[in-house]
């Protein structure tokens, strides 16, 4: 399975498990992924949803030998993604939200933190937002959560320049709330996500509905803007290059 999902004290842990891919999310991890989040918004069972990794990193952001394809492939061109559907079960998800950073979150993994209401990481985690890099634009609404999250100046670096983030930078800009040690980041993870799940299940939605209430049109616009720059940058000549030249690497590698 690409995806684990255990349950303990009325949290819900979901484990990105494609760990020889670094987690990248492909179709089947971001469908896995969106139907976990449902079905634990629509469970009564469930308090809080908590989010990490398997293995050396979070996530790696898109499967980028999935993205090529769509490229080179006709019949893929108009296929449509899981992604989409993943980020908008995030976007509507009615109960705390946890992320546990293990490794490194490059992309999707990175983005996805605008929508935790908690986001914990390794003190060896780092971040990146790839999309200079790839030619491409940004996604999942970051353009407008992270200058919300962090400021207009630390989003502007982080969506510009492909550069890593550390976890004591992203602590010092306001995406990590606790850095940790390795072996502490679960349980510390855990350890608060439990006392969130203590609280009543109706009170915990009413405190996030009025959070969140106030983002969720701003998240709608950006995410249109955002998907017409990206339909329009994808398989343009520099997203093209560099696409190839990643696959073009991962067969040299043979990895």
């Amino acid at each position: 399975m690409v995806l684990q999902i255990s349950d303990e004290n009325r949290v819900r842990t979901l484990t990105l498990n494609r760990p020889d891919a670094l987690n990248a999310f492909n179709e089947a991890l971001y469908e896995q992924t969106a139907t976990a989040i449902q079905a634990a918004a629509d469970d009564p069972d469930v308090a809080v949803l908590l989010l990490t990794g398997n293995g050396r990193a979070f996530s790696a952001g898109s499967d980028l030998m999935e993205m090529q394809a769509r490229i080179s492939d006709p019949a893929m061109a108009n296929v449509g993604s899981h992604f989409t559907r993943m980020i908008e079960a995030l976007t509507d998800f009615p109960k705390p939200f946890i992320c546990a950073v293990n490794g490194l979150g490059v992309g999707i993994g990175t983005t996805i933190l605008g929508y935790a209401d908690l986001v914990f990481m390794s003190t060896e985690a780092r971040l990146k937002c790839p999309f200079t890099s790839l030619g491409v634009a940004p996604e999942a609404a970051s353009s407008y959560l992270l200058p919300q999250l962090i400021g207009r100046q630390n989003a502007a670096w982080l969506l510009m320049s492909s550069e890593w983030v550390t976890a004591q930078e992203a602590q010092q800009m306001g995406l990590a709330w606790r850095v940790c040690e390795p072996d502490d980041l679960l349980p510390e993870a855990r350890r608060h996500a439990e006392i969130l799940a203590g609280r009543p299940i109706p009170s915990l939605m009413a405190v996030k509905r009025t959070i969140a209430a106030p983002y969720r049109p701003g998240i709608k616009a950006a995410t249109e803007r955002e998907n017409v720059h990206f339909a329009e940058l994808m398989g343009a000549a520099a997203n093209a290059d560099a696409l190839a030249a990643f696959t073009d690497k991962r067969g040299r590698t043979g990895s």
